[in-house]
């Protein structure tokens, strides 16, 4: 299974985006409206045509960044955000990634990652926040796709990866999804383990 740029481009160029809401996820645009520091740095992974980015930026946060392998998708948000800083639109794969945020969106990214890459995503996750920098999002409860993205998973296994790196402050069952995701997606906020002194 080869995920890679060109696979993830072509599907934005062919408009295959399938988990493409078209607009905010209804659990992420609650959580951000009740954020009130608007200088934090935020990154949105595998963010794709991010439509948080754009509702972050709207709302004065000026320190949002999205990284994607698909160049498509990061043109789709200057297109319709034009005064979007092009400078934090990062075409380069998550995993190279080296720079410090204090809060990380999960929407739909892990769950399109080749699962056998999950754990380097737990260690990445972690290395990229600051500390006590929070990692907050969506995670899909249900089984999905073996042999392509998007790849499920479950309450269970998440608490499983994640227990040991980050103090799981919430993982329930979104009660606010979008209607297709009703009972499909459980939101949750990890926060970064303080190194000790």
């Amino acid at each position: 299974m080869n995920l890679n740029e060109e696979f993830w481009d072509n599907r934005y160029k062919n408009d295959d985006t399938g988990w493409d809401l078209g607009q905010i996820s209804p659990p992420l645009k609650a959580y951000i409206d009740q954020l009130t520091d608007t200088s934090i740095q935020i990154l949105i992974p595998g963010g794709g045509n991010s439509y948080e980015a754009e509702y972050l930026f709207n709302k004065g946060f000026k320190n949002v960044f999205v990284v994607d392998l698909s160049l498509t998708a990061l043109q789709n948000i200057k297109s319709r955000v034009p005064y979007f800083p092009s400078q934090q639109l990062l075409h380069n794969n998550f995993f190279d990634l080296d720079l410090s945020f204090d809060l990380i969106l999960e929407q739909t990214f892990f769950c399109a990652i080749d699962p056998n890459l999950r754990n380097d995503y737990v260690f990445q996750m972690n290395d990229l926040l600051s500390d006590q920098g929070k990692l907050v999002g969506l995670l899909f409860d249900a089984p999905l796709n073996n042999d392509r993205p998007p790849f499920g998973g479950s309450k269970s296994e998440y608490i499983n990866r994640f227990d040991n790196v980050f103090n799981i402050k919430l993982i329930d069952t979104a009660y606010n999804s979008f209607e297709s995701r009703q009972n499909k997606e459980l939101f949750f906020i990890l926060e970064k383990i303080k190194k000790k002194s």
